[in-house]
């Protein structure tokens, strides 16, 4: 039985409603009244399916799993999987070639040559509703493209309501997009909602009163933590979920989202999945329980729509994703046989320097190196350019000097045993480097395209590295971390519920940038500026604005391994 054959077979059993013609929808008429992209940080692709027998609720995760489509082979096609760069993808359709978010974090010495600046850090619109110092500020700026939400706003003249919601700042900026009337994330020691004068020059009085009407302090009690930081501490716990979607309703109903003629759109993240993760890891049984706890909020969560949208779920749209995936912890790995390591990225870039200054400034020390992110690698062209060094010289230099730097903070592990199942020393498995990438250099190999996806020109002068598989930094061996080419840091689930989608089962290979795509083929609004999405045709009713559904076509350019 071929893929399509059976991606239809199980589209047809799983399918409840009959494959009758739906009335043509659009924004502008407010059909759907609300559009919610719901995305949880770090949920890994296999999860749905793996815990599927723990979800009871009949509108949480089964809201998808039995009542939408469901496409359990959703991977991204970039390499640099991590929270800002996905959800830039999933809210403008496009990859960090496109949208040129790249990492969380990263150097820009135009700014400050003493410190890293977040994806959404921007000092022109200061904190609003913060504990600490309000100066840093926070924005879209460096998201050079529109999200689904935007086209929808300026589809709409302005009318659509389109806000963003997560604990993360990027997560809240990021998927929403520039014309986001309110961006809200927490403040990380209380746990307090915030924005920035960017969306708002005071909170709203149901923020405040949210903010100061006992649910922190709640959510403190429900999960056992009196004192400590909010984010770290509470964010790590299932109840942070409930406390983020109670957040999340509390705007719903205060702004009143799902009663306007136009189509609203709210953004959600829960990030929650992605705290307690990096600590215990995906195979870890606290693990299970936060996706457990995160099925019972959605159910309560999808319910409130029923009664506070005009005209109930039958006028809500929904998407579920997620930014990225996750490896397995080191030490599971490893166990199971799998050449899995930890290494300090810390380490490699002291390492990277001292050789540095070895080749080129024996005498007057110089930091070649700055770090960031994995996995980049960036660096500080002043140095370089007072020797004289061009860019592609020196990134090419840092390049051929990665993998021995590696090796040589791992010189005193212990080799293992024959035979035993224990970690090893990390390799270096390729290295790009920026010159490389802005000229299309690399191989023309599904690999190549991922890495040409994640070019950014963020960062100053950089080189990317890709080391082994199941090998990791700045987690230990019981955590874990996602940055990697590889498929289980690609893989996410992708699902809709709305009264377009024939439920179902679709094994067509996808990606994220799709939500943005089908979306607004069926809102009938412009698609996001640097979109490369397919519309999934295959999980649409027919309708008299849509023509039959026709086979996709081999993959373009934009797409990598889709």
């Amino acid at each position: 039985m071929n893929r399509r054959f059976l991606s239809l077979a199980l589209t047809v059993a799983f399918a409840t409603p009959s494959l009758t013609p739906v009335a043509s929808a659009s924004a502008y008429d407010a059909n759907p009244k609300l559009v919610v992209i719901l995305v949880l940080d770090q949920f890994r692709g296999d999860y749905l399916d793996r815990y599927r027998a723990d979800f009871k609720t009949p509108n949480g995760f089964n809201l998808f799993l039995k009542q939408g489509a469901y496409f359990p082979e959703c991977y991204y096609a970039y390499a640099n999987t991590m929270t800002a760069p996905g959800h830039s993808t999933i809210g403008t359709g496009a990859y960090s070639n496109g949208h040129n978010i790249a990492v969380n974090d990263w150097w820009d010495l135009s700014r400050s040559t003493t410190h890293e600046f977040s994806s959404v850090d921007d000092s022109d619109y200061p904190l609003v509703g913060a504990s600490g110092d309000p100066s840093s500020g926070a924005s879209p700026r460096n998201e050079l493209a529109s999200t689904l939400g935007d086209e929808v706003v300026l589809g709409t003249g302005g009318k659509a309501k389109l806000f963003g919601v997560s604990l993360k700042d990027r997560a809240a900026i990021l998927t929403s997009g520039h014309a986001s009337r309110g961006a809200y994330w927490i403040d990380h020691a209380t746990g307090h909602f915030e924005t920035s004068t960017y969306y708002m020059k005071a909170l709203p009085a149901w923020v405040n009163q949210f903010n100061n009407g006992g649910r922190p302090e709640q959510a403190r009690k429900e999960a056992g933590v009196s004192a400590g930081d909010f984010y770290e501490k509470v964010g790590a716990a299932p109840a942070a979920v409930s406390y983020e979607l109670d957040f999340a309703k509390a705007l719903i109903a205060s702004e009143g989202l799902g009663k306007d003629d136009v189509t609203d759109v709210l953004t959600i993240s829960i990030s929650s999945t992605d705290i307690l993760g990096h600590e215990v890891g995906p195979d870890s049984p606290r693990q299970r329980q936060m996706i457990d706890a995160v099925d019972v909020d959605l159910n309560d969560f999808f319910n409130f729509l029923q009664t506070h949208v005009d005209g109930g779920l039958a006028n809500v749209w929904v998407s579920l994703t997620g930014d990225h995936g996750v490896a397995p912890s080191p030490s599971v790995a490893a166990a199971e046989g799998m050449p899995a390591a930890a290494f300090s990225g810390d380490a490699m870039n002291a390492e990277l320097n001292r050789e540095l200054n070895a080749l080129l400034s024996p005498k007057q020390p110089e930091r070649f190196v700055l770090g960031g992110e994995l996995p980049y690698i960036q660096l500080d062209a002043r140095p370089f350019q007072r020797l004289s060094i061009s860019e592609a010289d020196a990134e090419a230099r840092v390049a051929s000097l990665v993998p021995g730097a590696l090796d040589a903070t791992q010189a005193a592990m212990l080799k293992a045993e024959p035979n035993s199942r224990t970690l090893r020393p990390a390799t270096i498995r390729r290295v790009y480097t920026k010159v490389q990438l802005a000229a299309g250099n690399v191989p023309n190999t599904q690999e190549g395209q991922l890495i040409l996806n994640s070019y950014t020109t963020n960062g100053g002068w950089w080189v990317m590295v890709s080391p082994g598989m199941y090998q990791m930094s700045g987690h230990g061996t019981s955590g874990t971390t996602h940055f990697s080419p590889y498929s289980y840091d690609r893989h996410v689930p992708l699902a809709f519920y709305g009264a377009p989608f024939v439920p179902g089962t679709y094994l067509e290979r996808t990606a994220p940038v799709d939500i943005a795509a089908t979306f607004a083929a069926m809102l009938k609004v412009n698609q996001p500026s640097a979109c490369v999405g397919h519309v999934l045709t295959e999980a649409l009713k027919p309708s008299e604005s849509t023509p039959p559904q026709k086979a996709r076509s081999a993959p373009n350019a934009h797409e990598g391994n889709r």
